[in-house]
């Protein structure tokens, strides 16, 4: 049997299959994302901002615990299997959503849908990043984030305009059954395993910077991904804060619109904006990251999400609104492909995956952290204090990448001068 070949061109069908598979990933959690926090107060009377936002709370810790579990046991069980499992775990969550009598009942179906996303979104982005081997990874995560949160965004606007005129539900959760059957078939039957690759990468000589023999424990990947290794921590840390504003403006900004008289389906509109700029964007920031480096793309676009946030919450008409949302779509997609192919980039194929769910685990904590922290602050100072304060630590973000993290392109694939 020939030895796996690595690069887009020559994973092509599997690679495209896998950006189709991801795109029904996104489209699971975008269907919640223009009005959840209408059914909350709406169908179960949940008034206090941080009641509001404890969905987010129960997605970002189920996602961000399972992240770092998926990449451990894709290097044990093969990536096939994870995927798959992530699809079946998902199956429950659509109709968990149309029917759920509580509000508690809600928050166990975003728990669900938090291990579903945590094994399949970890799955394509480690599946992405063996096929494309060590060149035109910042284009293999652009193309994969791309697919993921344009997919977002269709569904944010499609709930909302469901919403708008058959009500809350159940009918903006039928287009989710329709996600998890497709997505489902299509990691079962078609999706090939992608562990080959990645063990290919590993024997080719030159791998670029951070390589280890023999790959490090579990304890010492967590330490060096999270705080001794200056790039992987400061990716960490940057992937930590975009989520954790993230949260703040899934959770946050559709109760600031409605506040300000935007109608539900307005509403739609702007949560879809948001993810929309930001997908179609990581199909330039990625390739882009590839030509002039990663440092330049995380600490710009952390920098520009601070700066649309406060264009946000200074706004008070659609169009104001959707400047905000349009900006802080364009620094996400600056950040979001740039931060995973940063850690491609600094860690070996032999545990690229475990640094990977390391750097997802953190990073997906951040929704969690952003709902308490924004939720509380919103209750006891207002709206506009809780999302100032989240802008504020998200430029302290840029600032603590700009200082503490060098350029991690490797030199090989780094434009010639």
């Amino acid at each position: 049997m020939p030895a796996a070949k690595l690069g887009l061109r020559a994973n092509l069908a599997q690679f495209s299959l896998l950006v189709l598979v991801n795109a029904f990933v996104g489209a699971m959690v975008g269907m919640e994302r223009s009005i959840l926090p209408a059914i909350a107060e709406e169908e179960f009377a949940v008034a206090a901002r941080a009641g509001v936002l404890s969905f987010i709370i129960a997605f970002g810790i189920s996602k961000a615990g399972t992240n770092y579990v998926a990449g451990r046991m894709s290097e044990r069980y093969g990536r096939k299997p994870v995927l798959v499992l992530g699809w079946l775990v998902a199956v429950p969550v659509p109709f968990l959503l149309m029917w759920a009598p509580s509000w508690d009942w809600i928050i166990a179906a975003n728990v669900l849908l938090g291990v579903s996303q945590g094994l399949t979104w970890s799955m394509t982005v480690i599946m992405k990043i063996d096929l494309a081997g060590p060149k035109k990874r910042g284009l293999a995560m652009g193309l994969n984030e791309c697919a993921g949160y344009f997919a977002v965004a269709l569904a944010a606007l499609l709930t909302g305009a469901i919403a708008s005129e058959y009500g809350l539900r159940p009918a903006p959760f039928y287009p989710g059954i329709v996600f998890v059957v497709l997505g489902l078939i299509a990691s079962v039957v078609l999706v090939a395993e992608t562990r080959e690759h990645a063990a290919v990468e590993q024997e080719q000589a030159g791998h670029g910077v951070g390589e280890a023999v023999p790959p490090p424990s579990g304890r010492e990947l967590f330490v060096r991904t999270t705080l001794t290794d200056r790039n992987l921590s400061s990716a960490t840390q940057a992937g930590f804060v975009n989520n954790l504003n993230d949260g703040m403006a899934w959770g946050l900004f559709p109760i600031l619109f409605a506040a300000a008289g935007m109608t539900l389906q307005q509403i739609g509109w702007l949560a879809a904006l948001y993810p929309a700029a930001w997908g179609i964007g990581q199909l330039v920031t990625g390739a882009l990251s590839d030509r002039t480096g990663r440092k330049p793309l995380i600490v710009g676009g952390m920098a520009l999400q601070a700066v649309a946030i406060v264009v946000t919450v200074s706004a008070g008409d659609f169009v104001g609104f959707a400047a905000g949302a349009l900006l802080l779509g364009i620094g996400t997609a600056m950040v979001y492909p740039t931060l995973l192919a940063a850690i491609g980039d600094v860690a070996a194929p032999s545990w690229r995956a475990s640094a990977v769910g390391v750097y997802r685990l953190w990073r997906d904590l951040g929704y969690a952290a952003g709902a308490i922290f924004a939720g509380a602050l919103a209750d006891q100072l207002g709206l506009e204090v809780a999302v100032l304060c989240i802008a504020g630590l998200t430029m302290t973000s840029a600032v603590v990448a700009a200082l503490r993290m060098s350029e991690t392109l490797p030199p090989s694939d780094a434009p010639s001068q």
